[in-house]
């Protein structure tokens, strides 16, 4: 079957109508202790996939429950009774900064603005621009996502027998690093969930929760690197497939400082000499020497089974440059989610998306031609914004994430992550992606650590390639060039014109974006959801992402 052009690219795929969520309970003896486990949730689970109507049904109906009494009710009308209809008349879509308002007063300590059910602390948002927004956390909300999550383990154990037999390597942010005006702890999402896991899941990990909470990122990393490279990792994840590669870069950059700490029990050297004593403490006496590595390259060093990322949309080039360095272990895709919530996750690391999470959150989807669709109505092909209402008080609330449906599981669309709505290069009209600028510098011939695009204007237009990496920046300028024209018919057809000039390469100094974020970590971003900066769409963002350390 042929898929539609996504982004101008014709992709052939195998049929999808035969995906099923293939959670039998017949398997090695670690996935069948889990599937008893869940067993309960699997069973609502397949039923919601082949009823998607009924499920999201049922989740608006528990979500305006849970909203009954609160200001956001009164406001709009919601009563007792209200369906999928009268919901969308009474609550209009809303974008974050329209949303403020409401959560402002819960940050501030309101009780009753958005939920029944007081939050128990505040998620920062992994926005780099700007002031930071603060979703709040329920009970009930929190639950919806650690059960979508535990499903994705699920699948992942299934295909994995020798996982339990070793360790899990992530790199988190603090589940905790503030206090709102209201008194409610501030956090990050990926470090909350890590603290939500039970026990004997959390005995797994490789890195201690205590080093997650080192404040300088380069210490943090470090310390992560001397526990991962003492114990028996099978796996690693986290967000973002440039964090992995950065982490395997320094990895060899601080190759005689952590043989060093290695070999005598410590965590003394390089960026872990910066570590107040009141935290390396606690953590040294973890440690204990440990016999001299061959090789200290992670690669090397572990028995890697799968390495668990975000790998679509503008994530694909480092995750395709991910899965050349890793050789025949998987790059699996973690699925779409973000500090809002779960949207869709894969069952298999075969499939081309991931399926939604319809027992989760209420979703809907504005389609470009101005249609909001629910979840069952959505077809092969379509791309849509994504529209979600939760347990948590958010209600319509625009996401501004693409999506584009590659197929349906039973009767629920799989989906893939496109990108951020809106976030385009467009000096003359070509509107390009970062979907796109990620797949055209997949095929300039280089490897490269990072990189950045934007837009230089003048009387006649050109983009500026900025680079870090061993390359002829020239040459990446050209080639990404070809490569643009080749995705995106309007960028050709204006290069072809002259409206647009040719791109510009220009270098960056080696450990450009190791130092780019861990400017943004030390300005509130949380690192394991910091996005890569795959273009800059106007000159405060370029300055932003250009700019040297002081």
């Amino acid at each position: 079957m042929r898929l539609p052009t996504w982004y101008g690219v014709e992709m052939e795929v195998d049929s999808l109508a035969q995906l099923t969520p293939n959670l039998g309970p017949e398997g090695h003896r670690s996935y069948r202790f889990l599937r008893w486990v869940l067993s309960g949730a699997v069973r609502r689970f397949e039923s919601d996939l082949d009823r998607p109507e009924a499920a999201q049904k049922r989740r608006l109906e528990a979500i305006v429950k849970g909203m009954r009494g609160t200001r956001f009710a009164a406001e709009h009308g919601i009563g007792d009774r209200i369906d999928g209809a009268e919901f969308r008349e009474r609550v209009p879509v809303r974008t974050a900064e329209e949303y403020r308002d409401y959560l402002d007063a819960v940050a501030s300590g309101g009780r009753m603005v958005l939920t029944k059910q007081a939050p128990t602390m505040l998620l920062e948002t992994s926005g780099t621009t700007g002031r930071p927004k603060h979703l709040p956390v329920t009970a009930a909300w929190a639950e919806s996502v650690q059960m979508a999550q535990r499903l994705w383990t699920l699948a992942l154990v299934r295909d994995h027998p020798e996982l339990a037999a070793g360790k899990a390597f992530t790199l988190v942010s603090p589940a905790v690093h503030g206090i709102s005006p209201g008194g409610l702890p501030i956090g990050s999402n990926t470090g909350r969930i890590r603290a939500a896991q039970p026990f004997w899941l959390r005995g797994r990990y490789a890195v201690p929760t205590d080093a997650m909470q080192i404040e300088d990122s380069a210490a943090r990393q470090y310390t992560a690197l001397r526990f991962g490279l003492a114990a028996d990792v099978r796996s690693v994840t986290t967000a973002n497939p440039s964090l992995v590669l950065l982490l395997f870069r320094r990895a060899m950059e601080w190759e005689s400082e952590l043989r060093a700490d290695l070999e005598s029990g410590t965590l003394r050297h390089g960026p872990a000499a910066s570590i107040p004593d009141a935290v390396r403490g606690p953590l040294e006496r973890m440690l204990k020497p440990e016999p001299r590595l061959s090789s200290i390259h992670p690669c090397d060093a572990w028995n890697l089974l799968t390495v668990n990322t975000w790998t679509n949309g503008p994530a694909a080039y480092f995750a395709d440059r991910l899965s050349h360095l890793l050789g025949d272990v998987p790059v699996r895709e973690l699925g779409i989610s973000a500090s809002e919530g779960s949207i869709a996750f894969p069952l298999d690391a075969a499939w081309p998306g991931s399926v939604l999470w319809v027992g989760g959150h209420v979703m809907e989807f504005a389609t470009e031609c101005g249609q909001v669709l629910w979840a069952h109505e959505l077809e092969e092909g379509m791309r849509a914004r994504v529209i979600l209402t939760t347990s948590s008080g958010l209600y319509r609330y625009d996401m501004d994430d693409e999506i584009e449906v590659v197929g349906h599981c039973l009767r629920t669309p799989v989906v893939r992550f496109i990108g951020k709505h809106g976030r385009y290069l467009n000096a003359v009209g070509e509107r390009v992606s970062e979907a796109q600028v990620s797949m055209a510098m997949g095929s300039v011939g280089a490897v490269l650590d990072g990189f950045t695009v934007g837009i230089q204007s003048g009387e006649v237009p050109n983009y500026t390639v900025a680079v870090e990496g061993d390359c002829e920046v020239s040459a990446v300028a050209m080639n990404f060039d070809h490569s643009l024209a080749q995705l995106n018919v309007e960028y050709a057809s204006k290069r072809a014109s002259g409206r647009l000039g040719p791109p510009e390469g220009r270098r960056l100094s080696p450990g450009h974006y190791a130092r780019y974020r861990s400017r943004m970590v030390a300005s509130g971003a949380p690192a394991g959801q910091l996005k890569d900066p795959i273009i800059a769409i106007d000159a405060s963002e370029w300055i932003r992402v250009l700019a040297e350390q002081s």
